[in-house]
């Protein structure tokens, strides 16, 4: 019996080691111009139905405009516009997925909405189902891209949030579209 709990805890480390590689994350699926995508759980802070969204005049193109959340402003963004495709019509499904971002200030973070066109479910996504987003092919920009899942034959493509929310890029496109618009430009 001596013999048997040395081997036990002997494997113990090998075993947390080996659950650490079968390692399960949570993401949250959605639906946005007929495709799936998804995004770490632990990014999402809530999910609201589309209504009651201010327009800010000379914002990029994806900004959608602001809502108020609870007192604080939140800045929404058509996800389907920042990946160069048409506008996500509003239907009833349409929500707007809040997400909490890293801003260009190290160690804050700020809230940020998402225009989708419907949530769909919390999957648990294993580690080892998740491959490197292809370098070709993708109907979006490639560093947008965290990995492909792969659940039930199907694929589903992970976002890098903060890459698809970086401040300082959605900082760069508001200060172009501002001078388009004071130059007189479309």
């Amino acid at each position: 019996m001596t013999a048997l709990v040395k081997t036990d805890k002997k494997l113990l480390p090998a075993l947390a080691a080996t659950q650490a590689a079968v390692e399960e994350k949570q993401y949250l699926t959605f639906m946005l111009g007929g495709e799936m995508f998804s995004i770490n759980i632990l990014c999402i802070k809530e999910i609201i139905w589309y209504a009651n969204l201010t327009e800010v005049p000379m914002m990029p193109e994806c900004i959608r405009g602001v809502i108020n959340l609870r007192g604080a402003v939140v800045p929404v963004m058509d996800l389907s516009s920042r990946f160069g495709k048409p506008s996500t019509p509003v239907t009833k499904s349409t929500c707007i997925v809040i997400i909490e971002v890293e801003t260009q200030n190290e160690g804050e973070r700020q809230n940020m909405g998402l225009v989708v066109d419907s949530v769909q479910a919390v999957l648990e996504i294993a580690s080892s189902e998740i491959e490197q987003a292809p370098s070709f092919g993708a109907k979006i920009r490639p560093d947008f891209i965290e990995g492909i899942g792969k659940v039930n034959g199907k694929f589903v493509i992970l976002l890098n949030v903060n890459r698809v929310l970086s401040m300082e890029e959605i900082g760069q496109m508001g200060q172009v579209a501002a001078s388009a618009q004071t130059t007189g430009g479309t």
